[in-house]
């Protein structure tokens, strides 16, 4: 597991592998104007999918400052492997908004941390497709952020009811180990990431 802070979000990750290596990956990475975050599910589990895993991390890695683009690229290197699906999400310029754009059957929640809309949740649905097999068009959607609100991404090793296990003042390392306790399927690998906006760079 593995932990960092960035200048404007706190995050934490974990996950479990089904064999010996998973097949699930993440990317937290900064950018010029902000950071960019991504679970990444090679089909299957075992090898052949953490290769195809590995191989989308290092593409989105290269291509990082323009996000879309990442995707297009690393459907056009993932042609020899399983492919995969994956969930990205940034926040980039400097006002309070975040871009995400999905293929497959990635999850994302986006959550509010203002105590007075507690039940305020975006759920980020990927499009229909595998990445590195059939990529559908691609579209980035950006919405409102504001400090203190808690992004969730997680692959389809998590059982999609994990947000009852997000403590809104925990720290997001801690959040991501709940969820993974008390909602991965124990059938796939699984990961999840959680990262918490602090606001606009000063």
């Amino acid at each position: 597991m593995d932990h960092l802070t960035l200048p404007r979000v706190e995050w934490g990750v974990a996950s479990r592998a089904l064999e010996t290596v998973s097949g699930d990956a993440h990317l937290v990475q900064p950018l010029s104007g902000g950071a960019l975050f991504a679970v990444v599910d090679g089909l299957g589990h075992g090898p052949p999918a953490a290769e195809a895993a590995r191989a989308a991390i290092r593409s989105l890695e290269a291509w990082a400052e323009q996000p879309v683009r990442a995707v297009a690229e690393c459907h056009e290197r993932l042609k020899s492997t399983r492919g995969v699906v994956l969930m990205l999400a940034w926040l980039e310029g400097p006002g309070d908004s975040l871009s995400w754009l999905g293929v497959g059957n990635a999850q994302g929640v986006l959550q509010s941390g203002d105590p007075a809309q507690r039940l305020r949740q975006q759920t980020l649905v990927g499009r229909v497709g595998v990445v590195g097999r059939q990529l559908p068009p691609l579209h980035a959607t950006r919405v409102p952020v504001a400090p203190g609100d808690v992004l969730v991404l997680a692959t389809d090793g998590i059982r999609p009811n994990f947000m009852p296990a997000v403590v809104r003042d925990d720290p997001p390392q801690r959040v991501a180990e709940a969820i993974l306790e008390q909602h991965w399927t124990r059938g796939d690998d699984g990961l999840v990431l959680v990262v918490r906006y602090q606001g606009a760079a000063p």
